[in-house]
């Protein structure tokens, strides 16, 4: 597959973009990374993702694969010889699927309400965030990844939102430490994985870019 074209069309401190990044590092596939302004999309993005114009694509020998977790699974297909993500199981492969449905479902939607609500409805979605985490803590358990013993499919899900914990603990009054102490040290055993570490952003720096998206909002 030496001269084969991958391109990912991605988006600076877009968690979902990270996910993508991170498969392909772990599948040590090379690609040539284009990172859009969504304030102002380019026309390969729009001409390869005409439904929802967002990122992340992957651009494989010139066809479009959209939607985060569709891609993550692309790559895992087309590059089944390294670093499975998804396992061989089929009971385990819709367990998986299952939690990265939940990922999406509780911890992207109610992170994001802490910094577009106010009052009751932010306390609300901040005590259902937490929740969130608590549920995938019991999940987790004592192992040191959600499948086992290897990274895999639902740890991929998760761990870019770890550079949004500053962010969350910051504008949701709760400290993951306190609240979530196995995710946490989850996380950490993650980063220690350079396929995860130089993939994902800054959480000092994406929490200044969402407090200024919040000034520019209020302003």
């Amino acid at each position: 597959m030496a001269d084969e074209e991958v391109v990912l069309l991605a988006a600076k401190f877009s968690t979902f973009a990270e996910r993508a990044k991170i498969a392909l590092a772990e599948k040590g596939i090379k690609y040539e990374l284009k990172e859009e302004d969504l304030n102002n999309k380019s026309h390969l993005l729009l001409e390869m993702n005409p439904i929802h114009k967002q990122v992340p694509v992957l651009i494989h020998n010139g066809k479009p694969i959209c939607e985060s977790m569709i891609i993550v699974q692309y790559i895992d297909e087309v590059w089944k010889d390294t670093a499975p993500l998804l396992p061989s199981d089929p009971y385990q492969r819709a367990h998986a699927r299952f939690w990265a449905d939940y990922i999406d479902k509780k911890i992207y939607p109610n992170g994001r309400m802490l910094w577009k609500s106010e009052g009751e409805v932010k306390e609300t979605h901040a005590k259902n965030l937490i929740e969130s985490f608590q549920t995938l803590e019991k999940e987790l358990g004592d192992k040191p990844f959600f499948a086992g013993e290897s990274f895999g499919y639902v740890d991929l899900a998760l761990i870019p939102f770890y550079s949004m914990f500053y962010t969350y603990e910051s504008l949701g009054n709760f400290s993951m430490t306190v609240d979530c102490p196995g995710i946490v040290a989850w996380a950490a055993k993650c980063l220690e994985k350079e396929t995860v570490s130089k993939s994902i952003s800054d959480p000092q720096m994406l929490h200044e870019a969402i407090m200024e998206m919040i000034k520019k909002v209020d302003s």
